[in-house]
């Protein structure tokens, strides 16, 4: 049998205690809170856990991980722009007992790829944050946009992959995915979204939220992130065209919770519309349909997802343009619902 290497002389490893029931910051309803924000104020908030170290590079005041840095110094560690070291100093910290957090934009974490794909193989444990996710970042252009991000780190083996909507959910995340063995990547919304649960609401890794639900759902649209925002305005749209239909908040893309899709196209009509901001490859679409139990088919299916480059403007603008607006998810469901 293999036996671990010897530690480091004069570098202990530290225990790592569990970060459930740890308080969190909480929100109201309605109030208008980056995820991103949330993300930090939850980091700050679980810093009094010692095993807990911060890692960044160099987008500190973009990622909030400053926040951290401000409140626990000796425990927040800077790599500017080397996304490889930022990782591999992770998987080190990981190797003393430490619980990892890195963060940078999501586009970024292409460039140590290979570094988490090896992470994944050494069975270590990091937390990956990816900020700036999508055509919603708007102004900074797609060479600041994540849109592959969801499907790489899919792909890599025994990953968990989440996709918060509000301040709320991203905090409670937080806490669960620092719990999580394995490689853990939580993907960040730049822009202010409302609040959407309150302080009550739990978000175990492997959930979905049904944010509106009736009897005479003729559809079931499944969104993540900021899509989620856009899918509640469609609902409301729709509903005001006597069209009823029923939304999914999927928080949690890898794990998913085969149930709750599964049970939500049954009772739809088996007609299927998922909407991201994301390239289509590889993304929440494909994860969709990858769970659905197709003995059960065939099923009516739209995607609306990002398909050509994007260019600079406001995200309405870039959402708009990319098919994957409020406009663009009411007329999907209408074709879908055979009301177009």
């Amino acid at each position: 049998m293999l036996t671990p290497p010897a530690p480091v002389e004069g570098a202990p490893a530290v225990s790592a205690p569990p970060f459930a029931g740890h308080a969190l910051p909480t929100y109201q309803v309605g109030s208008a809170v980056p995820t991103r924000k949330a993300f930090g104020d939850a980091l700050a908030a679980l810093g009094d856990n010692p095993s807990l170290v911060v890692i960044d590079a160099e987008v500190g005041n973009s990622t909030h991980t400053d926040e951290f840095g401000t409140a626990y110094p000796d425990r927040f560690f800077q790599t500017y722009i080397a996304e490889q070291q930022m990782v591999a100093t992770g998987e080190g910290m990981h190797v003393r007992g430490f619980k990892p957090v890195m963060s940078t934009f999501g586009a970024f974490f292409s460039r140590a790829y290979d570094f988490i794909r090896m992470a994944a193989v050494s069975q270590a444990n990091l937390y990956l944050a990816g900020s700036h996710a999508g055509t919603e970042i708007g102004q900074d252009g797609p060479s600041q946009m994540a849109l592959e991000d969801i499907a790489s780190l899919r792909a890599v083996h025994g990953s968990t992959v989440l996709y918060p909507s509000d301040a709320t959910s991203t905090a409670s995340l937080v806490r669960e995915m620092l719990d999580r063995p394995g490689i853990v990547y939580m993907r960040t919304t730049r822009g202010s979204y409302p609040v959407l649960y309150d302080a009550t609401e739990t978000f175990p890794i492997g959930g979905a939220k049904i944010l509106r639900s009736g009897t005479s759902d003729s559809l079931t649209i499944v969104a993540a992130g900021v899509t989620v925002h856009s899918a509640l305005a469609a609902h409301d749209e729709l509903a005001a065209q006597g069209i009823a239909v029923r939304v999914i908040d999927l928080y949690s893309v890898k794990p998913i919770d085969q149930d709750t899709l599964q049970n939500a196209v049954e009772a739809t009509g088996k007609r299927l519309l998922v909407v991201e901001d994301h390239y289509p490859e590889g993304g929440i679409g494909e994860a969709v349909l990858a769970a659905l139990d197709h003995t059960h088919g065939p099923y009516a299916f739209r995607h609306l997802a990002v398909s050509d480059l994007p260019g600079s403007g406001t995200p309405k603008e870039l959402m708009d343009h990319a098919g994957i607006g409020i406009a663009a998810i009411v007329a999907a469901a209408k074709t879908l619902a055979g009301k177009a």
